[in-house]
């Protein structure tokens, strides 16, 4: 097990530069999520991690040794990629135990370690198959297993559950997480579900455009994003956003009518207003007018798509099931317990308040 530490890395491709300073240090045995939309630099990041790809200025270290001219051989990690990355004339036996061979450890010691991992992941069965007799699900528990019979210092997964369904990939990232937990083992994972990052998460680092955003635990990160791009990305659905007018103790939402800010300060000015769809609750008559345009019953509650009053922004609400509310229904909504989020109008940067 091992640090990793990345100090002001920045990945440039000739003039395009597509990794922007940046700095963080991974504890010993953290699992780490890298979450972002395509093209923010998440995957990037990872490679340089790996060694795939070279840091064009900055420092990278694994367990405190700099490793930024070494070869992904010598950097004493496992990488589990998007498309498992099987020998297809190879049993799952001779995928697990490849590096191993390669690496000039005996037979003992590769049986070992072989039988160790395929209990673990309920493998055991499967080893004389090859890969195109598993199921998704199976290959990318051979591609884990690979990684963990090396025993490397951290594990490094690129998007390793994309190609699995819905259902699989709940099962396999519940499996990932108890995985790691078990071994112990210092872990980067990048996705660009923002779900899976929850979930998986020790500490997350939202990427956007090259930037780290923010770095925190998932809780803190869903509940003070630190712009509108992390509000926006992180939370399913995502945060509501309106246009305001900071007016002493109120946010003027124009013909909508008024919030509240109870405690919070601003100045006064322009800002972004967010608010969580779970966040907002139908009122007899405090809040704000809204006009239901959509519904989307899911069974234990519905989320209803509209817009408030004199604003052209689509805002969701999930209100319970039995709330009665009908597709051109006009209600009042009002923040719950106002839990309310501003930010600066021009920046998207989160006010202090």
């Amino acid at each position: 097990m091992a640090t990793i530490g990345i100090h002001g890395a920045k990945k440039r491709y000739g003039e395009l530069q597509v990794i922007h300073g940046l700095n963080m240090e991974i504890a010993d045995g953290e699992f780490v999520v890298i979450v972002g939309p395509s093209g923010c630099g998440k995957s990037t990041l990872l490679r340089m991690i790996a060694g795939l790809e070279t840091i064009s200025e900055g420092e990278i270290t694994i367990g405190g040794r700099v490793v930024n001219n070494l070869e992904p051989a010598q950097r004493d990690i496992a990488m589990v990629f998007q498309n498992y990355a099987l020998y297809p004339h190879m049993s799952v036996r001779e995928n697990m135990s490849y590096g191993l061979r390669i690496a000039g450890k005996s037979k003992t010691e590769i049986e070992s370690r072989l039988r160790t991992a395929a209990d673990m992941l309920e493998l055991s069965h499967l080893l004389d198959r090859k890969p195109r007799q598993l199921s998704g699900g199976q290959r990318q528990r051979v591609a884990m297993g690979r990684a963990i019979v090396r025993e490397p210092s951290a594990f490094l997964f690129d998007e390793p559950l994309s190609n699995l369904d819905a259902k699989l990939r709940v099962q396999m990232r519940l499996e990932i997480k108890a995985l790691q937990r078990r071994l112990g083992i210092t872990s980067v994972y990048v996705t660009h579900d923002q779900v899976e990052a929850m979930t998986l998460a020790d500490r997350l680092v939202v990427m956007n455009q090259g930037v780290a955003e923010q770095i925190g635990a998932p809780i803190d990160v869903y509940r003070r994003p630190a712009t509108t791009f992390v509000a926006g990305f992180i939370g399913s659905p995502a945060m509501n956003f309106f246009d305001a007018e900071i007016q002493g103790d109120k946010a003027s939402l124009g013909a909508a009518g008024n919030l509240g800010l109870n405690g919070l300060r601003a100045p006064a000015g322009s800002v972004t207003v967010g608010v969580r769809p779970e966040d907002l609750e139908i009122s007899s008559s405090e809040g704000f007018g809204y006009t239901v345009e959509l519904l989307e019953p899911l069974g234990a509650d519905t989320l209803a798509h509209g817009k408030i009053d004199g604003q052209n922004r689509l805002i969701t609400v999930r209100l319970p099931a039995n709330t009665g509310v009908r597709v051109n229904s006009r209600v009042r909504l009002r923040p719950v317990d106002n839990r309310l989020h501003l930010f600066d109008r021009k920046t998207g940067i989160r006010l202090e308040v």
